[in-house]
């Protein structure tokens, strides 16, 4: 990874497992200077405390979803090393329901933690990135937010605006040397789907056998890493499966994913 991340300052929202975690690992190792953030303090000290350089780590939690709080944060995260270089929208949680039985309430608060809470931080960061004529967001979306299978309506629908919204921004900031890059990650070994929203309850409370058999979050930063040095528009992060060739049948062949999407329930 050479010399690229060193002495960058990065913010990862969601740092307290799963990808953010395996992305501070990684990006502490390349040098970087750290500012962590997700709702749980004593896991975020467990991740600075793993980090190869903790003193160049700084913990800032918050939670996305207090839209109204989110705002302020970005002042404090700007005064832990005096800027930011990278912003890493990570935080969030995924959804397992019909729609038929999912209460507009799981769609309210995906689409609050999932889209709304990436918009305001962005916003609010905007301009220090504009100031400085230089930024990179970086969002993990989904393959979700490319396509859509069943029992992901309220994720996908949050995924699929993210794509919208940072499609929009990176056009306007051009200019102003700031990129984005939209991950588009597949099965990611985390324990994203331990707390996925169902039709009532807060988590589904087992495991996915996909994502028990999906990349390594290690692996999937190395991606990521990658993927964010080359300031690559929008990179698929995971295995090469069915979930690629997903994706290449959405813009290649609609109809064909059209047919095959009735018989992709999630196991």
């Amino acid at each position: 990874m050479d010399n690229y991340f060193n002495n960058k300052v990065i913010w990862i929202t969601g740092a307290s497992s799963g990808i953010g975690e395996a992305l501070a690992y990684a990006m502490s190792a390349s040098g970087a200077k750290l500012i962590l953030s997700s709702r749980r303090l004593p896991e975020l000290e467990r991740v600075k405390q793993g980090c190869k350089v903790p003193e160049q780590v700084q913990l800032l939690p918050l939670d996305l979803s207090y839209a109204d709080l989110l705002e302020g944060m970005v002042a404090e995260a700007i005064k832990c090393f005096g800027g930011i270089d990278i912003m890493v929208h990570n935080g969030g949680v995924t959804q397992r329901s019909l729609v038929i039985e999912t209460e507009i309430e799981v769609h309210r608060r995906l689409m609050e933690l999932d889209y709304f809470s990436y918009v305001v931080l962005t916003r609010a960061l905007l301009p220090h990135f504009i100031a400085r004529k230089a930024g990179h967001f970086v969002i993990t979306s989904s393959v979700m937010g490319k396509i859509g299978t069943p029992m992901r309506s309220a994720y996908a629908a949050a995924k699929h605006a993210l794509h919208g919204f940072f499609d929009c921004l990176r056009a306007e900031v051009a200019a102003n040397n700031i990129k984005v890059t939209i991950l588009t990650p597949g099965y990611i070994r985390t324990n994203i789907s331990l707390y996925a929203v169902t039709n009532n309850a807060y988590g589904l409370g087992k495991p996915s056998e996909n994502i028990e058999n999906g990349l390594p979050a290690d692996r999937a930063a190395k991606q990521i890493m990658k993927a964010i040095k080359r300031g690559s528009f929008e990179p698929y992060i995971g295995k090469f499966s069915g979930e690629r060739i997903a994706l290449w049948l959405t813009r290649l062949a609609p109809g064909v994913f059209t047919r095959i999407a009735p018989k992709l329930i999630p196991k």
